[in-house]
């Protein structure tokens, strides 16, 4: 019997920190870093950090929704991120790292804004700046972008930044995580 297989696409600042906050996942059978949202009909590192693309760094994640819903991917993606704030990440700044949700039919757009009502309506976000677009295009990012948190934890940006937030996200939804909690 073959499994049902699912993709969600989520851009909330760096691809390597959505990547690590959703790779170890149950039910999350892949994490893929890349590019949607823009302009050009290709993109690559280097023209999508100029800005001019107008893509954003994305994460491509590919589930099974028997094991992970959509919903539990959401909840997720809200605590791996700031989504209060417009066009920027901590440091990282720019147009590529923006707050977006590319929803792929209705029911992901649905859910994608009553989860943001919710949000916004229990104040844990006042004013949420996440994008909602429909999916077009995705492009895979260059090879060393993919899986860079476990490869590189030495790195400073993994150990000073990334690190604690997955600690963190991982504490508090560790009945989420296979692994790592």
């Amino acid at each position: 019997m073959k499994k049902k297989t699912k993709r969600a696409y989520f851009g909330g600042g760096c691809f390597w920190c959505l990547e690590a906050a959703f790779i170890d996942v149950n039910g999350v059978t892949d994490v893929i870093s890349g590019y949607s949202g823009g302009s050009c009909s290709t993109a690559n590192y280097k023209d999508v950090c100029s800005g001019a693309t107008k893509h954003a760094e994305v994460c491509q994640i590919n589930y099974n929704p028997e094991v992970v819903t959509f919903d539990i991917l959401l909840e997720i993606f809200f605590l791996a991120h700031d989504p209060t704030t417009l066009n920027q990440q901590g440091n990282d700044i720019g147009a590529q790292y923006r707050s977006i949700i590319f929803f792929s039919n209705k029911l992901e757009k649905t859910k994608s804004e009553d989860y943001i009502k919710k949000l916004e309506m229990s104040n844990v976000y006042l004013k949420i700046y996440t994008e909602l677009t429909p999916f077009n295009k995705f492009y895979k990012a260059e090879q060393w972008h993919q899986n860079y948190f476990n490869l590189n934890p030495k790195k400073a940006y993994c150990s000073l930044v990334i690190n604690p937030k997955i600690q963190k996200l991982r504490q508090v939804l560790k009945h989420y995580y296979s692994i790592k909690g």
